[in-house]
């Protein structure tokens, strides 16, 4: 999809016959915006333009800002998905939900909420792996694996695999051999990716997590260590269980349809 395209230049080229009647109608709902009056615009066409859903960003909103735009979503494109949602919002999503007859599964490790009126997303058969190196980093593959499910993935995890007991990692990995892309987090020194990175032979995202204390903690040298990496590996932003998980679904939706 051409993201620069206007309204009036899909018309035209349905008109012309360069697109059909479908591609015309999927064009024109990729392009959708939604005003929530003067506090925000929702993209409700990103799934259909990017293959990936308008996710929002529970932390830092107003509370009840953040409530509307969650049920505008929801009544306006059928599925919301909210990270780093505070508790107490997700039981008025809940009483909500009930009262108009949709679902409401909030996801507490991860602090993820998924609303929505849809069916459960189709599987289309790629595989992430997801690997913490230990319990601390768990609701950030939490949020990673959320994600990657809503976006048609098979999800398979390994939790508390670390470098601190290297032995852990192996039985792990034994149990994601047929995964299409990897995704490891880890915080203190960051070193699993790394070494993830050097027994598979498929892409690793590794995800620094704000774990660690002392010289740069939070998070810091995990993502130094990763970027410093000799090994083959993508990194995302600290505690960026999103953006891990909506790229390694791209990956494996891409190796997916390759196979096709």
């Amino acid at each position: 999809m051409n993201p620069h395209q206007t309204l009036r230049d899909i018309l035209n080229a349905y008109k012309s016959g360069d697109l059909s009647l479908a591609r015309a109608e999927e064009e024109i709902q990729g392009q959708q915006i939604e005003a929530l009056g003067e506090i925000a615009r929702i993209d409700t066409g990103r799934s259909i333009r990017c293959g990936m859903p308008e996710v929002v960003l529970g932390e830092g909103k107003d509370r009840g800002h953040l409530i509307e735009i969650i049920l505008a979503l929801v009544r306006k494109s059928g599925k919301c998905i909210a990270t780093r949602v505070p508790e107490d919002v997700s039981r008025e999503i809940a009483a909500v939900a009930a009262a108009e007859g949709f679902s409401c599964a909030y996801h507490s490790d991860a602090r993820a909420l998924v609303a929505s009126r849809l069916p459960s997303p189709t599987l289309h058969g790629g595989t992430v792996g997801i690997l913490t190196a230990g319990t601390s980093d768990i609701r950030v593959a939490e949020e990673a694996r959320i994600i990657a499910e809503e976006m048609g993935c098979r999800v398979v995890t390994a939790y508390d695999v670390g470098a601190a007991g290297i032995h852990r990692l192996f039985p792990a990995l034994g149990t994601m051999q047929d995964a299409d892309v990897y995704i490891v987090a880890a915080g203190r020194e960051g070193t699993l990716p790394a070494v993830v990175a050097g027994l598979v032979s498929r892409p690793v995202i590794g995800v620094p997590v704000s774990t660690g204390y002392g010289y740069m903690g939070h998070g810091e040298a995990a993502l130094a260590s990763m970027l410093q990496s000799c090994s083959v590996i993508a990194v995302v932003n600290i505690d960026a269980g999103f953006t891990a998980g909506a790229f390694a679904a791209q990956i494996a939706r891409g190796v997916h349809h390759e196979e096709d």
